[in-house]
Order: C-alpha cells, then sequence, then structure tokens
C-alpha cells in the first residue's frame, strides 16, 4: 500500500504523451516531406528559366539547373527521413 497520494502506475501518462508527440512530429514531417521536394525543383527551374531568358538560350540552363533542384530536394528528404527514424538527431 503506497503511503502518497501518487497512482501505482504513474509511467503511464508520460509514455502516452511521449508516444503522441512522436506521432505528431511523424505527422509533420510528412506534410513537409513534399513541399521540400517541389519548391528544390521549381526554384531551380526558375532559376534556369531567367537564365535562358535573360541569355537567349534555348531551355538548357532550365533542364540542368531544374535537375540540380531535384537532386537537392530529394537529397534533403533523405536527409530528414534519415533524421527522423529513431528519434536520434542526425546533422
Amino acid at each position: 500500500m503506497p503511503s502518497d497520494n501518487k497512482p501505482e502506475n504513474s509511467d503511464a501518462p508520460s509514455t502516452v504523451v511521449e508516444k503522441a508527440k512522436d506521432v505528431s512530429n511523424q505527422a509533420a514531417i510528412a506534410m513537409e516531406l513534399p513541399f521540400v521536394l517541389v519548391a528544390a525543383v521549381v526554384v531551380g527551374g526558375l532559376f534556369g528559366y531567367f537564365l535562358d531568358h535573360w541569355l537567349h538560350t534555348k531551355p538548357v540552363f532550365l533542364l540542368v539547373l531544374g535537375g540540380l533542384g531535384f537532386y537537392a530536394g530529394v537529397r534533403d528528404v533523405l536527409r530528414r527521413l534519415a533524421g527522423s527514424g529513431d528519434g536520434v538527431k542526425r546533422s
């Protein structure tokens, strides 16, 4: 019989809170990833488009910088996914 007024299973609320934070963190990352990928491609493509327009070239820079933006977006998505798997923050 415990002498204080604490419930016998005092660890349960903290694990529920931690689990809820983990689920909400995963949901936030899942909603953020498509925007990261699309934004990188759009920014690279826009830089390429304006360079092509300024230099009066065919869409060479659009394709090259759009491809670089795609590479950067995929790299950033993979970096964010690798850092969110086990709760250990990697830099």
